[in-house]
């Protein structure tokens, strides 16, 4: 049943972002930009957490999840750190994620050549 609620999850997430595009003037960059602050938003005031229970991978890997993500890891360097782990919490809890981005980032731009249009 998890694999239900992670695609109904993951899906709807990413409707609503398709209506945005098609019926709205907003530009990708900042729908983008108000899903990250969303996600962070809801896992800052603890309403993301039992999306993610309940569904998983559908509510973790879109840029929902991005957000939760650096919400979570700055509330528990605070909880570890006090005052500094604001500054270092986001950074810390997904450290891995943007070290992979990068990673396969220089891979693919070492291997391929952008043309011009």
């Amino acid at each position: 049943m998890t694999y239900v609620y992670a695609f109904v999850v993951g899906g709807a997430l990413c409707a609503v972002g398709q209506l945005l595009i098609d019926f709205t003037k907003l530009t990708p960059a900042r729908i983008l930009v108000s899903y990250v602050t969303a996600g962070c938003a809801l896992g800052a005031l603890g309403l993301y957490e039992p999306l993610v229970d309940t569904a998983g991978a559908g509510a973790t890997v879109p840029l929902t999840g991005f957000g939760y993500l650096l919400a979570d890891g700055v509330k528990t360097q605070v909880d570890e750190n006090g005052f500094f782990g604001i500054f270092t919490g986001g950074l810390t809890a997904a450290a891995g994620g943007i070290t992979a981005a990068m990673c396969f980032a220089f891979l693919f731009a070492l291997f391929f050549r952008s043309k011009p249009k």
